[in-house]
């Protein structure tokens, strides 16, 4: 087995045809049909199931293009580390972000970071469930709120205001809660991982988390966001989620004299993947970038 096997079978899965992945690797597609099956042959055991209009992986094949894939990032890390000529940053970055902060920040500086670094190719999902990196072959993803207890390398790089929210026909229909211990008479709409916890604020420089219930609970924020907007009931969110619309009145906020503890943006990657110069570079971008957009 061959590493270049290992880079033809990798980018023929990414490709799901033998055509694209010979032009992204400048092969004949017969070459790079050989070699896969010389590797299935290698092997013993199916990787693809081929038909005329595309490649279906086997379940095989997936576990092994994962494997693949890792053992490609290390070497591509051990050749960044050892070659002073290559201490830059190069390569795929598969990324995984929540899907509203990557809209609204994250999706603006993509394209700068890949205009100043032309050898990375990035690989980005969006999406609110939580990936497991290592497992599913991601380089780094980024998360917010309270990290669980892992194996995971974290870099901070940004906190967010949290705010109590609704429509203005709310307030207006229904007296405001004063306390955040009155948000037990209010039907809440639940974000993440709050909807077990409670929601949580500073009170005579403690933390305090009040139980809260409601009729809606949704791991995407904009989703909670709208249901406010609606009058469906009150919300906690993150400043970024909402900012629009309290700019336009669609939103207001309450218990203004009540700070929560704001969350936690991080960059988390696998521990050996820590010597990535383009994991590191691209971390230390958003980290400056973050800085000068959210102030933070």
């Amino acid at each position: 087995m061959q590493l270049d096997d290992l880079r033809i079978y990798v980018a023929t899965v990414d490709a799901r045809r033998f055509t694209a992945a010979a032009d992204r690797l400048q092969l004949s597609k017969q070459f790079v049909s050989r070699r896969v099956m010389a590797l299935e042959a290698s092997l013993g055991v199916r990787l693809l199931v081929r038909n005329t209009r595309k490649l279906a992986v086997t379940d095989l094949g997936y576990e092994f293009y994962e494997r693949a894939t890792r053992i490609l990032a290390e070497v591509s890390d051990a050749e960044q580390a050892m070659s002073s000529q290559r201490a830059h940053p190069r390569g795929l970055l598969r990324v995984s972000a929540p899907l509203s902060f990557g809209m609204v920040h994250l999706s603006p500086l993509v394209g700068a970071f890949l205009s100043s670094n032309p050898e990375v190719r990035i690989d980005l999902e969006l999406s609110d469930r939580t990936v497991d990196v290592v497992g599913e072959g991601y380089d780094m993803a980024l998360r917010i709120g309270t990290l669980a207890d892992s194996t995971l390398i974290a870099q901070k790089l940004a906190e967010f205001r949290m705010n109590v929210c609704c429509s203005a026909v709310y307030r207006n229909t229904r007296r405001p809660p004063a306390t955040p211990a009155e948000l037990a008479r209010h039907p809440c709409l639940l974000y993440g991982e709050e909807a077990r916890t409670g929601w949580s604020f500073v009170i005579d420089g403690a933390v305090r988390t009040f139980e809260v219930h409601g009729p809606l609970r949704a791991n995407n924020g904009e989703v909670i966001r709208d249901a406010a907007i609606a009058g469906a009931g009150v919300a906690w969110l993150p400043e970024f989620i909402i900012a629009g619309a309290l700019a336009s009145g669609q939103l207001v906020t309450l218990l203004e004299s009540f700070v929560s503890p704001p969350i936690t943006l991080y960059a988390v990657y696998p521990q050996h993947r820590q010597s990535s110069v383009t994991i590191r570079a691209f971390t230390q971008f958003l980290r400056e970038r973050f800085a000068k957009t959210l102030g933070v």
